[in-house]
């Protein structure tokens, strides 16, 4: 009777062990270069949207309409992306990942480059709802590109860095293009960001690595069909609608925090000239600004480093910053030495607080987490017209000093919210 030796497990040669620690050294490496250049499409649409408050004067004077109309290319803007970012998100979810992008970005192309050629009012505003659209579209996708780019313990470090480009555009990018503005003009200004979004357009198309999007829903019958055709294929994600998303235990909380945040921030940020300059420190507006930028990448470096493990302390951290920034602001706003503490933990509060709630919202929605992104989107676009409305009536009404007494009662119920969503929403670390 013959016996059968079992067959030896072959033994990884030596290229083949190589590979073996090549493939792994990636996956535990963030693509960097296509980080980068979502944090460049994060630039161009956190600028976009910006730009106009720093070329008010002239834009209105070429479009032959008043400051305060020309003001309201701002507005425009976010109401184009909060009306379409759900819409559009759930019509092409089931999109490839990079053509959605490529898409996305080559409407700021063509938006800016109309912004700059038009002389009429209509057609100018017009543009700038397409840029809200092209933003909308986005918005609800980069964050979700970065998480997939990296292994599950650098997701948070990926969204971080990708959402890096909002404060390099508040702090560099509008006294950059508003000095641009004044050298040149407006128009060269806008036409600039149209150069820099083509190269961005080529940048994508050579590095950016491709994902497929989520296929739509089918009838249960035509699943059922599909299923027993071929039981062997792993079941592919359906899109997710947003009535069910917000069932989702831990996203309700998360948008109202995205809301009332936003909104406290946006109701001083949009008039800190003016605010400023009633504390006679109008001169000094774009070195706060820089102090605001500088403290907001700092932010952002330490939420990318501890973010894996600390997301709920960084976000109490977040709102408690921008509260005590704000307490100083109220009382202490008569000593320049003092505001520029403000600012500096404004900023520091501030710049990682993206990149906590986007990934908040990613954790808690799971599969459903392309539309609690567009949902995040479209409530924080909401929040930013409403901050710049609602901070105008009370700059008409009491003035600039009761800004920083507003922004402290909003952050109250945003600091109850957040410290009682322990389970789900801001989870505690296991």
């Amino acid at each position: 009777m013959r016996t059968t030796e079992p067959t030896p497990t072959p033994t990884p040669t030596h290229p083949q062990r190589r590979n073996q620690q090549s493939q792994q050294s990636q996956q535990s490496r963030l693509p960097l270069l296509a980080l980068l250049a979502l944090a460049t499409a994060v630039f161009i649409t956190s600028l976009t949207e910006t730009l106009p408050a720093g070329l008010l004067p002239a834009m209105s004077a070429d479009l032959g309409v008043s400051e305060s109309a020309t003001g309201q290319t701002v507005t425009i803007y976010a109401i184009g992306t909060a009306l379409t970012a759900i819409p559009l998100t759930a019509a092409t979810a089931g999109w490839r990942r990079k053509r959605l992008l490529l898409t996305a970005m080559a409407g700021f192309a063509a938006a800016n480059t109309v912004t700059a050629l038009s002389t009429n009012y209509p057609l100018t505003m017009t543009a700038r709802f397409v840029a809200g659209v092209a933003a909308g579209l986005a918005w609800a996708l980069l964050a979700g590109y970065a998480r997939r780019m990296a292994p599950p313990h650098l997701q948070g470090k990926a969204i971080a860095i990708a959402m890096a480009g909002i404060p390099v555009a508040l702090s560099l990018g509008v006294p950059a293009g508003t000095f641009l503005g004044k050298v040149l003009s407006w128009q060269v200004a806008f036409l600039a960001m149209t150069g820099l979004t083509v190269g961005l357009l080529a940048w994508i198309a050579a590095i950016v690595p491709d994902y497929p999007g989520q296929r739509n829903p089918r009838t249960p019958r035509t699943q059922n069909r599909q299923e027993k055709r071929s039981s062997t294929k792993p079941p592919t994600p359906h899109a997710p609608r947003t009535p069910h998303t917000l069932h989702v235990p831990g996203v309700p909380p998360v948008l109202f925090v995205t809301l009332v945040f936003v909104l406290a921030h946006t109701v001083l940020y949009t008039y800190i000239a003016a605010f400023l300059d009633e504390l006679g420190m109008g001169g000094s507006t774009d070195v706060i600004l820089l102090v605001f930028g500088a403290a907001s990448l700092l932010s952002i470096w330490i939420v990318g480093a501890l973010i894996h493990r600390r997301l709920r302390a960084l976000t109490l951290a977040s709102v408690l910053l921008v509260g005590v920034a704000a307490a100083v602001l109220a009382v202490f706003s008569d000593t320049p030495a003092l505001v520029y503490v403000a600012v500096t933990l404004w900023g520091l509060g501030w710049g990682g607080a993206p990149t906590l709630l986007q990934t908040a919202a990613g954790d808690a929605a799971g599969d459903a987490a392309d539309a609690a992104q567009a949902m995040l989107v479209t409530l924080w676009n909401v929040a930013m017209a409403g901050g710049g409305v609602f901070g105008g009536i009370l700059l008409g009404l009491v003035g600039t000093s009761s800004f920083p007494w507003t922004i402290l009662l909003l952050l109250v119920p945003v600091l109850l919210v957040v410290a009682a969503s322990r389970r789900h929403g801001f989870p505690a670390c296991p």
